[in-house]
């Protein structure tokens, strides 16, 4: 294994990762606050699932994401 070429592929993936979360959550926020279904001062639930399938892994991350 080439450790400089694995931990790059894995920074680019985490990167999207994050980016695509973050995108996902500010969109799904705003779209909610705007219906009125969410209280501005609200505290979300969030869970993330990463799964490494050919490796039999499975890995829950749990968390709030406070609005203020």
């Amino acid at each position: 294994m080439n450790e400089e070429v694995f931990n790059m592929e894995l920074r680019k993936f985490l990167k999207r990762v994050g980016v695509t979360s973050q995108r996902e959550i500010e969109t799904a926020v705003r779209q909610a606050l705007e219906a009125g279904k969410l209280d501005p001062k609200a505290s979300l639930e969030a869970k993330v699932t990463l799964s490494l399938p050919a490796l039999g892994v499975t890995e829950v991350i749990d968390g709030k994401i406070a609005l203020s």
